[in-house]
């Protein structure tokens, strides 16, 4: 059973206020890595229901797509279980201005894959080996790599998997899958200690974020962040809304002419 620390709850109105500050200098972030052509991996992993996605919904939120983007690889082809385990994952990694968040990561060899049997002893043992040496050429190129492990207790766990069953919003985060990993508790967190061993590396460190609360969880995640990046605010470009020019003569056509979608808003 995992450790609980108990700590007080934060409150709405302080969780709200810090995010939007937290979010703003992710912004300023965003410029600085667009603006120095840098290049940022953030790396979310943890059990389900951890909180892992609700925090880089939030660290997403108000950044430009174009610039970071999240990556949510689903399981392999069959192509792509011939080829080298980190391959399909090389192919989502940053160009100079980009920022990848990856909700869950080639890391899938040293959790579900390893506990569900997806991968063979051999496999998983390689993966160990060579993960530190593939994560060690990320950080030599010159990448920002930042890896986040997200801790929930056994008990918060099976708290937040009944409440996504009673919640028709939310029940497509479940699958049976999710749901034997009750069963495995102790399984995913022998394999979790192998993983730490081998490849909490000085280079690649991982950050564990206790995440039973989901708000102090995403603060704290957020904040870390920002404070292990040599980021600057980039003066933004002077902008001035033009005035609009005298009318030509232009005529819009008729309402009717066009297909409107109804106002459902009206019978609330």
């Amino acid at each position: 059973m995992a450790d609980e620390k108990k700590t007080a709850k934060v409150p709405s109105a302080a969780y709200e206020r810090e995010l939007l500050r937290l979010q703003t200098e992710l912004v300023k972030l965003q410029e600085w890595v667009r603006t120095e052509g840098a290049r940022v991996v953030v790396v979310f992993e943890g059990r389900d229901a951890a909180g892992k996605g609700g925090t880089i919904k939030r660290v997403a939120e108000h950044l430009n797509p174009r610039v970071a983007r999240i990556v949510a690889l689903p399981k392999p082809t069959e192509r792509e279980r011939t080829q080298w385990y980190f391959q399909r994952y090389v192919e989502h990694l940053p160009a100079a201005g980009e920022i990848v968040l990856f909700d869950r990561s080639w890391y899938n060899r040293a959790g579900v894959e390893r506990v569900m049997g997806f991968c063979t002893q051999e496999e998983h043992q390689l993966f160990l080996r060579q993960c530190p040496i593939f994560e060690r050429m990320l950080v030599e190129e010159g990448v920002l790599l930042r890896k986040y492990w997200f801790s929930v207790s056994d008990a918060e766990q099976q708290k937040r998997f009944r409440r996504r069953l009673k919640d028709p919003t939310r029940r497509w985060k479940l699958s049976p899958m999710d749901l034997e990993s009750i069963t495995r508790w102790e399984a995913y967190s022998r394999a979790k200690d192998e993983m730490l061993v081998h490849t909490d590396i000085a280079e690649a460190p991982w950050f564990v974020v206790e995440s039973n609360d989901k708000r102090r969880a995403r603060l704290n995640m957020i904040a870390h962040l920002l404070s292990s990046m040599p980021y600057h605010e980039v003066p933004p470009p002077v902008l001035q809304l033009p005035d609009r020019p005298p009318s030509t003569g232009y005529v819009r056509p008729p309402r009717d002419l066009q297909t409107y979608v109804p106002d459902h808003a009206a019978s609330l």
